[in-house]
């Protein structure tokens, strides 16, 4: 008789968040259990190196641990990675700076980068936080397989090829609905006055 591991039930998000709250360690032991995997497929996916994903890893829990409290967030899940995919950006910054690979995070903003002004452009801060609100409206506006597309692509930095096979279709359908979704953003970024 071979004996099988026993498969480690995991907890619920509001536990995992409760522990936070009560200052339990366990509680950054739970959200590696949960959620390590997918957090490193997003900073993978942005710094394209292990070793720098892994560190990232631990700079997110450590963001998680300062954060809750007094944050107490309800989707933990997203939580986690918008601090992991800030770590990730910071991460590749400074590689960038010191003439490392490119990620896929380059790829993907090189596609919209006709879109959106970068860091050193003449938008005021104002107008970057209006054009945020605009680009997030539109994003809520796409349908729900449009908007997973996006933020696949443009959030979360996925390969087009990750994104075809977790959506079951050629990679030739990905393109043409990012195309698409694309073609959409710009129409209304020049009905709203921005020049493209």
């Amino acid at each position: 008789m071979e004996l099988q591991p026993k498969e480690t039930a995991t907890m619920s998000d509001v536990q995992i968040v409760e522990l936070y709250w009560q200052r339990d360690e366990q509680a950054i032991k739970e959200t590696d259990i949960k959620y390590k995997k997918f957090l490193l497929s997003v900073a993978y996916n942005i710094v394209h190196d292990t070793c720098d994903s892994e560190e990232c890893l631990n700079d997110t829990y450590i963001g998680a641990w300062n954060s809750i409290p007094p944050a107490r967030p309800t989707l933990l899940q997203a939580f986690l990675a918008t601090i992991m995919r800030r770590t990730a950006i910071d991460c590749y910054k400074a590689r960038k700076r010191q003439k490392r690979i490119a990620s896929e995070l380059t790829v993907s903003l090189s596609e919209v980068e006709d879109f959106i002004a970068d860091d050193d452009d003449m938008y005021s801060e104002t107008d970057a936080k209006e054009l945020g609100r605009f680009i997030s409206d539109f994003v809520r506006s796409l349908s729900d397989r449009r908007m997973y597309i996006f933020m696949s692509r443009y959030y979360f930095a996925r390969p087009i090829k990750e994104i075809a096979r977790l959506l079951e279709c050629s990679e030739s359908t990905v393109n043409k609905e990012i195309a698409a979704i694309k073609c959409d953003l710009k129409e209304k970024l020049e009905k709203e006055g921005y020049s493209i």
